[in-house]
């Protein structure tokens, strides 16, 4: 019974967010719609390559000593083990240079959090993963007592990371702006025009973020929930 209350709890929980957020589907197709625009990407095509973008931002930032690296992947990143950022493939998209900015701004957060993050976000799934696997095998002697400590590792996860993408998120856009001034290659009106299009992604794309960090700390829960009913009921 208890299992079933903390699975419609979640589900609620997550329904409440989604409301309180404005979270719609139809914006998640409007958030790809802007990206790819043809005409926005067009302007910042005139701008310089991904990585020396990446290296004057740095260097606004006064932190030259990462080390970037370019691939194919789908998402870019900061990776505060290495001092390194991995630029994906997103020469298609105008939202390029603030999503660079992001991973710079990353990049000078504090190194003590951003370590925290990283080991306590792989300790966090590692014990999801292993309380699910001994309550299958039925080793798992305390499932509501694991059920709680899910429930507050979760809520760590969710305060520290949606701290940091936050911080990165909301500073970008300026960041973004300072940029362009700068670097002159865009009018003023093409600068304009691609800084209105960075708050339209970031109005929907920052309670999407948050919404994203939730639901994932949330159906760990539920799973794990699905999980003990069916071994221990």
């Amino acid at each position: 019974m208890e299992y079933i209350v903390a699975i419609i709890v979640s589900i609620a929980f997550l329904f409440v967010l989604k409301f309180a957020w404005n979270i719609k589907i139809k914006d998640i197709k409007k958030l790809k719609e802007i990206g790819f625009d043809k005409q926005l990407n067009e302007i910042t095509n005139k701008l310089p390559e991904n990585k020396q973008i990446c290296e004057t931002i740095l260097k606004k930032l006064n932190n030259e000593n990462v080390d970037i690296k370019e691939s194919d992947n789908e998402s870019s990143f900061y990776f505060v083990l290495t001092n390194s950022i991995l630029i994906a493939n997103i020469r298609n998209t105008f939202t390029r240079v603030q999503t660079i900015c992001h991973e710079c701004l990353h990049s000078v957060q504090n190194k003590r959090t951003l370590l925290f993050n990283f080991f306590f976000s792989n300790i966090y799934f590692i014990y999801f993963f292993v309380i699910c696997i001994l309550t299958i095998l039925k080793l798992n002697f305390y499932p509501m007592l694991h059920l709680f400590i899910l429930t507050i590792l979760g809520f760590i996860y969710y305060s520290v990371r949606s701290s940091l993408e936050m911080d990165a998120m909301t500073k970008a856009k300026p960041l973004t702006k300072e940029y362009l001034q700068e670097e002159g290659t865009l009018n003023k009106e093409e600068q304009e025009l691609i800084l209105k299009n960075c708050e339209e992604i970031n109005k929907i794309g920052i309670p999407l973020t948050n919404y994203k960090l939730a639901l994932n700390c949330t159906l760990k829960i539920i799973i794990y929930c699905f999980v003990a009913l069916g071994t221990f009921v």
